[in-house]
Parts: C-alpha cells; structure tokens; sequence
C-alpha cells in the first residue's frame, strides 16, 4: 500500500483526528475524550 492509497483509505479518520487534536489544543487537552474518539474512529 502506497502512502498516497493509505490517505485515501483513511481519508476521513484522518481529517477528523487532525480536528480533534486541534480542538484538543484550544481547549485543553482531555486524554480520556481522545482516546475514545481514536477507538470511535477504527470500530
């Protein structure tokens, strides 16, 4: 698997773990809510 196919597989995970990191940084970062947001995303 090419790098280029991997982002394309996991497009969408990815936008939404850059976001949650994002959010994470703005408002204090809760390790609990990433955690479960990390397994959300690969159920």
């Amino acid at each position: 698997m090419t790098l280029k196919e991997f982002i394309i597989k996991y497009k969408k995970p990815i936008i939404i773990t850059v976001s949650i990191t994002v959010l994470q940084i703005i408002w204090g970062f809760d390790p609990k809510f990433c955690i479960i947001n990390i397994i959300w995303l690969f159920v």
